[in-house]
């Protein structure tokens, strides 16, 4: 019987943005994973990348192609300003785990078998690489399986299902470069590596697509690519290699998120549509504040439910910030209004913009969970209808107090009233920002 502090499953970003954290707490951590089992391809920008240098993977970061140009075709207009780099994720994986172990994370290749969890703490049965069989106990679970995350009996939101159909081809060596182009029934990713290997993926609507059977698939898809400009030089002197892997991409939300003894991360906790934002960016983002919730819980039982509230309120509000990023390209091509696929992401999740006018009214100051020291405590935030979560520190400074000392005296002007604490200069600058945000009159 192997014995853990701490238990995490999957060895993905999310897990190991987790593992890391926690192990950097202090305590014992495991990781059971495995790197993908076919080779996928994503595309990632900077601020991935930024993300990833944070967390500690530097041998993961190693894998990383230089910037590939990246050419858009969407509402029939074509922009190619932006460049996009591409990760391998098998070799992304594996050196993820060595990340991991470099950093005193114990890490298990194998597959789960099967995992029983009660208030007393969990017991995981794997089938390791080589064959053999271990049994894993910790008194808490992370669970960052991703999509493959066990949710039998959970709760689910659930947007327009949608499904990704990826196929391999391989052509003569070529310069790196990546595409995406809209059509009527959906949109295609298209990416090519230095070797030849090319990735060409058409997204499309599960309810409104008629899919053949699976041995069609493949010619299903080459008709459908031969009509797209971008897909042509992707798929000249070059031809399928293998079957279509049929992906879900149907944005997904867990209600439930957090116990007492574990925790849903990443794309276990929620997956967006791969168009609203780079899926490892979005494991992250999910991923990176879990290790003060999970040390919370375990230090401080008594703050259980602000450390499961904070988590909560945080993967909800990801998820439809995400959602409704992707709502909103989507409703940036017109070409076909009509189109099942695009009548329906133009409308989910709802009507709300993703980015509300802010007035001095609608500001307010509230006692709300935030992240000091490694751990989930309260403090006092300032809440606007774009911050519904708060906005702690700027620079280092309490806002909340400082928003509160300026309304406490309507008829001193704010940059008076800043400039007793901050001094003259940062009390002016200060109060711009403030009304560059709206929570002063302008």
């Amino acid at each position: 019987m192997h014995e853990a502090d701490i238990l995490v499953l999957g060895g993905g970003p999310a897990g190991g943005a987790v593992a890391i954290g926690l192990r950097r707490l202090g305590y014992s951590v495991t990781v059971i994973g495995e790197p993908r089992p076919f080779d996928a391809l994503e595309g990632i920008s900077d601020r991935v990348i930024q993300g990833m240098q944070g967390a500690g993977f530097q041998q993961a970061l190693a894998t990383l192609a230089p910037p590939s140009p990246r050419q858009v075709t969407w509402n029939g207009e074509t922009n190619s300003a932006n460049t996009e780099r591409l990760l391998p994720r098998q070799a992304f994986d594996r050196a993820l785990l060595q990340d991991l172990a470099a950093q005193g994370v114990t890490v298990m290749q194998g597959r789960i078998q099967r995992c029983q969890s009660d208030a007393e703490g969990h017991r995981v049965e794997v089938r390791l690489t080589d064959g053999e069989p271990q049994s894993c106990r910790a008194n808490f679970l992370v669970e960052a399986r991703g999509r493959a995350a066990p949710a039998a009996g959970t709760h689910r939101v659930r947007g327009t299902q949608t499904v990704s159909l990826l196929q391999y081809w391989q052509g003569p060596a070529a310069e790196p470069r990546t595409a995406v182009q809209s059509f009527a029934d959906g949109w295609a990713w298209l990416a090519m590596r230095a070797d030849g290997r090319r990735y060409l993926q058409l997204t499309v609507d599960v309810a409104s697509t008629d899919l053949p059977p699976k041995r069609e698939l493949s010619d299903w898809c080459r008709a459908r690519l031969e009509q797209l400009e971008q897909a042509r030089p992707f798929m000249a002197d070059a031809e399928p290699t293998g079957e279509v892997y049929a992906r879900t991409s149907t944005p997904v939300l867990c209600a439930d998120v957090v116990g007492d003894n574990w925790i849903r991360v990443g794309d276990a906790a929620m997956a967006v549509d791969p168009l609203s934002g780079n899926g490892i960016f979005q494991a992250l983002s999910s991923a990176l504040q879990a290790p003060a919730v999970v040390h919370t819980l375990i230090q401080h039982p008594e703050r259980a439910a602000l450390a499961k509230a904070f988590h909560e309120a945080r993967i909800e509000g990801l998820f439809y910030r995400f959602a409704r990023i992707g709502r909103d390209f989507y409703a940036q091509d017109t070409q076909w209004p009509e189109r099942p696929f695009w009548q329906a992401r133009r409308q989910w999740p709802d009507a709300r913009p993703m980015h509300e006018e802010v007035t001095p009214d609608q500001v307010s100051t509230a006692l709300r969970p935030v992240v000091e020291d490694g751990l989930i405590t309260e403090a006092r935030v300032v809440v606007t209808p774009d911050q519904p979560l708060g906005i702690w520190h700027l620079n280092g400074l309490p806002l909340a107090p400082l928003l509160e000392a300026v309304r406490a005296e309507p008829e001193t002007a704010p940059a008076e009233v800043l400039a007793r604490t901050l001094g003259k200069e940062k009390g002016t600058l200060l109060e711009q920002w403030m009304r560059q945000q709206g929570w002063l009159a302008r």
